[in-house]
């Protein structure tokens, strides 16, 4: 007999949705407003499960075994009140935590005093150390041995490692940004992380990974004040010195640190960015009273730091509004005003032969893939470079080049040429000249036969990438010889169901995507694919060809029209509506990046 581990009832119908496309089914959750895991649910997240009900039938005590085992604190203490004393000693809950899609159990021989079982799942992930979440798809089969003692079951044998109800996972742990530092040190780079356990306890649990550092995929590409000779000296308080209630409501925080000895002001400005905003975005609220041995961090805030005191570096700070919306029509670039549309001066606006334009983060510079107009075998598409209204020269050629994609520092572009050659055309502030250099990308081109999209995050960190149809993730990795790589790829839209065709990145933890579907043609997913969201569809035509999005706006061109999404509407009047100085033009969104 099978029967599913019990669930549902206490979690909200949207969770039992998330991540999920399986085996093709068009299951995609629709939310109108895509918020982080954990933001869903009222009051204080569960730290403790029921004991084990008296007379109860095994294979119901499995079933909430599964569920205790989603309460983490002391090593698991929940779930080790359903094992028998030596199982207890023996279960190994560090080895692995495996989330589960579902849960089932399969009953096999039984006794009067013993019962075996089968748990058979498939996997939607992995929680590694850390609060580390790898996105995967496979299945998990394991035994189970339960026996009776003092007339009551308890599990007697059992895997090592834990296994977890998604919708159990999802209403239990939360999911939470740490933030290190880009290479050019002015940007915040997150690293999402799940974490458990209540609100006084979050501040400490979200300080002490900050020093532990970044996952092992991003750590050859971030920097890390809070690494090193880095301790925290004493407990994490209020800011008025009480130890109770840390993080809870008003109070601010109260952090001495230790090994700060030799850091500069600029280091130190640094650090506290990365301690403010991991902390903020996790809802503990300031003010922020940073010390370094007893002594303020920086002597012009003795009284603590606010969000403002760091707002340069706000991990969702908007693109700039002086650039605006552009758009490519009739090959040629439009500057996109509230009611009409004008050619950008120059030449991108004259133009009538370009297949995609990328605008440069701060709008001085533009890249394009133009057609060449020649006939085969002759290369049909060159890459363009120039400025925004001045000339431009070609760079580079192929029968195929993706969409460009500008870095962090606004001197190189990046693309694909005839889908596996990865390049960077660089610019020379100074003089202007553009050199071709390759991306080393074999970790990602041995993935799949071609790679359609490639889309730098605006950190420069991080790429998200479409090889045949799959989207994946990677690591941007500069060397000391000046050479980059996209290193440690993951796919993160797994049961996507269909083939993505398009993407980009809404903020730097988060991707927008359209796919080959009718009927939720555009979806949300994190960084590292422990959730997805359908975005509404309503008032889309299918098919959606081309995203752009930025933290406030998604922009999509579908069948017949443009259309924008804005994050700041009501969740009840959240829908794609028609940008009105694109009204009747056929077109594709341009935002820069």
């Amino acid at each position: 007999m099978i029967r599913s581990a019990r669930r549902g009832a206490r979690v909200l119908a949207l969770f039992t949705l998330l991540v999920a496309l399986v085996g093709g089914c068009a299951s995609l959750p629709e939310s109108s407003s895509p918020q982080a895991i954990g933001t869903l649910t009222d009051g204080a997240v569960p730290t403790s499960a029921p004991a084990p009900e008296p007379g109860r039938e095994p294979d119901r005590l499995l079933d909430d075994f599964f569920e205790a085992s989603a309460v983490s604190a002391n090593r698991h203490q929940a779930a080790r009140q359903f094992l028998t004393e030596e199982a207890s000693g023996t279960w190994d809950d560090g080895a692995r935590t495996v989330v589960a899609d579902r849960i089932d159990t399969l009953s096999g021989p039984r006794t009067t005093d013993i019962a075996q079982f089968t748990i058979r799942s498939t996997t939607a992930g992995m929680l590694a150390s850390g609060g580390e979440y790898q996105a995967g798809s496979d299945t998990f089969d394991a035994s189970i041995e339960m026996m009776r003692v003092d007339g009551q079951w308890r599990i007697s044998k059992l895997p090592p490692g834990v296994v977890i109800d998604r919708s159990a996972f999802l209403n239990t742990y939360q999911q939470r940004s740490l933030y290190f530092v880009d290479p050019l040190g002015g940007v915040l780079v997150p690293d999402v992380r799940w974490t458990s356990g209540s609100q006084d306890q979050l501040a400490n649990q979200l300080v002490q990974l900050l020093i532990d550092g970044p996952k092992s995929a991003l750590s050859a590409a971030v920097s890390n004040e809070l690494s090193d000779d880095v301790s925290i000296r004493g407990p994490i308080t209020k800011a008025d010195g009480q130890t109770s209630q840390v993080g809870v409501g008003l109070g601010g925080i109260r952090i001495d640190f230790g090994g700060l000895q030799n850091k500069s002001d600029r280091d130190r400005e640094l650090l506290a960015a990365q301690v403010i905003w991991t902390l903020a975005s996790a809802e503990v609220a300031g003010p922020y009273v940073l010390l370094a041995d007893g002594q303020p961090i920086d002597t012009a805030k003795p009284d603590g730091w606010t969000t403002a005191g760091v707002d340069s570096f706000d991990p969702l700070g908007g693109t700039d509004d002086t650039v605006g919306l552009h758009a490519l029509a009739s090959g040629g670039l439009l500057r996109v005003d509230e009611a009409e549309t004008t050619p950008a001066p120059g030449y991108f606006g004259q133009a009538r032969n370009l297949r995609s334009v990328a605008l440069s983060n701060d709008g001085t510079l533009v890249a394009a893939v133009a057609d060449t107009g020649r006939p085969a075998p002759a290369p049909s598409s060159t890459l363009m470079v120039g400025s925004y209204d001045g000339g431009a020269f070609p760079v580079a050629e192929g029968q195929s080049i993706t969409r460009p994609t500008w870095g962090a520092d606004d001197n190189a572009v990046w693309a694909v040429i005839d889908g596996t050659n990865v390049i960077r055309a660089a610019r020379d502030p100074s003089t202007g000249q553009v050199s071709v250099i390759p991306v080393e990308a074999t970790a990602v081109t041995t993935l799949g036969n071609r790679i359609t999209e490639l889309r730098l995050a605006r950190d420069g960190v991080r790429a998200a990438l479409i090889v045949d149809g799959v989207v994946y993730v990677a690591t941007v990795v500069r060397d000391p010889s000046g050479v980059y790589s996209l290193t440690s790829p993951r796919a993160v839209a797994i049961g996507l169901g269909s083939d993505a065709t398009s993407l980009d990145w809404s903020t730097g933890d988060t991707i927008v995507i359209a796919r080959v579907a009718t009927d939720t043609p555009v979806v949300q997913v994190t960084v590292d694919g422990s959730r997805m969201d359908a975005l509404p569809s309503r008032n889309l035509t299918t098919p959606v060809l081309a995203v752009d999005a930025s933290p406030e706006t998604e922009y999509v061109a579908d069948a017949r029209a443009v259309f924008a999404l804005n994050n700041a509407d009501p969740v009840g009047d959240r829908y794609w509506r028609e940008v009105t100085g694109l009204a009747g033009v056929k077109a594709v969104p341009i935002l820069p990046g």
